[in-house]
């Protein structure tokens, strides 16, 4: 007997030819383009280079190894107090340092005074003693209703645009703006004429008229 010979079954007819898979496309990977940082304004009036923050000193000690210096932490609106070193010993005791409010230049290059790394400096007026034995220094102070953290402003002048640090060190903006700050024949800050501003009003030195600020 003669086996029978197996048959292939018919292809179903709705069966549909396999198709290649296309391969995906590899993206490159694009990262987010960044921001440029704006380019610093070097036309405004040099002043306005400088940062003046309202800060309340909330720490005072002697500075160690320098008989002038005392060592603050100053308050400023900032993540945390800025340490500051003033020479400031022959003029205030700590118990008349502690807790004043005073103007801060915020935008200066952190450099060791005695050892101590100081992030700014003390805004002061100073006149010759009438007897001629040195300096009568007192702060620039702010009104009492400047908040802690307030950058200020100059009456008569744009809006500050402050240089960064080392911008201020390298062209020596601070050493520019000397020569015209100086207090007005009421006490107040000025550079050139210009009134140092906050939200509550001007700043002033409590008793020096037309004396150099520093």
């Amino acid at each position: 007997k003669q086996q029978d010979t197996p048959v292939a079954a018919p292809a179903a007819a709705d069966a549909k030819p396999k198709q290649a898979k296309k391969k995906k496309e590899k993206k490159p990977n694009q990262k987010p383009a960044k921001k440029k940082a704006a380019a610093p304004n070097h036309y405004q009036p040099d002043i306005c280079k400088l940062e003046f923050k309202v800060g309340q000193i909330t720490k005072v000690w002697v500075h160690p190894n320098a008989d002038k210096l005392y060592c603050e932490e100053i308050e400023c609106g900032e993540d945390a107090p800025r340490q500051i070193a003033s020479g400031l010993r022959p003029h205030y005791s700590l118990e008349e340092m502690m807790g004043r409010r005073l103007l801060v230049v915020s935008n200066l290059k952190t450099k060791k005074l005695a050892g101590f790394p100081s992030s700014g400096m003390v805004l002061c007026a100073a006149e010759a003693k009438e007897d001629g034995s040195g300096e009568k220094v007192e702060f620039v102070e702010p009104p009492e209703g400047a908040e802690i953290g307030e950058v200020l402003t100059f009456e008569g002048l744009p809006t500050p645009e402050p240089l960064s640090g080392a911008q201020v060190d390298k062209k020596k903006i601070f050493q520019a703006c000397a020569d015209g700050m100086k207090t007005t024949d009421d006490g107040s800050a000025a550079w050139n004429g210009h009134i140092f501003m906050t939200s509550a009003g001007s700043c002033k030195a409590p008793t020096i008229t037309n004396g150099p600020m520093r």
